[in-house]
């Protein structure tokens, strides 16, 4: 493993992205709720820039003729096939077996370091 520096906290407005590339691995940082997540910017459906996706909410459960939204600002949405995922953990909405691949987050003072396979 080996660990990259990406920037300063303040560098990256909260609830969006930036896009590294670093040693051939191309990935997006993001802040949600304070956290910070760094995901392969690769859809596993069918390899789209999945971190050039929206960044949401969705549709939450509810009964007939309700409509309740919310996780805002917590959903990557791919930008070819609307395929939604969970910032916080990497799961696809609608089958938790389905990831992003994610990258460790150091934050040391105000610095972001992402840690990365060698």
């Amino acid at each position: 493993m080996s660990k990259h520096w990406v920037g300063k906290t303040t560098d990256i407005e909260e609830m969006k992205s930036k896009i590294f590339k670093i040693a051939g691995i191309e990935f997006g940082l993001y802040q949600v709720r304070g956290s910070w997540y760094a995901w392969s910017n690769f859809c596993p459906h069918q390899g789209a820039s999945i971190c050039k996706g929206l960044v949401c909410g969705t549709r939450l459960p509810s009964l007939v003729y309700e409509y309740k939204y919310g996780m805002e600002e917590q959903i990557l949405r791919c930008p070819w096939h609307g395929w939604e995922f969970d910032l916080t953990n990497g799961k696809l909405l609608v089958d938790s077996h389905t990831k992003l691949r994610g990258y460790p987050v150091e934050i040391e003072n105000d610095d972001l370091f992402v840690i990365l396979p060698k």
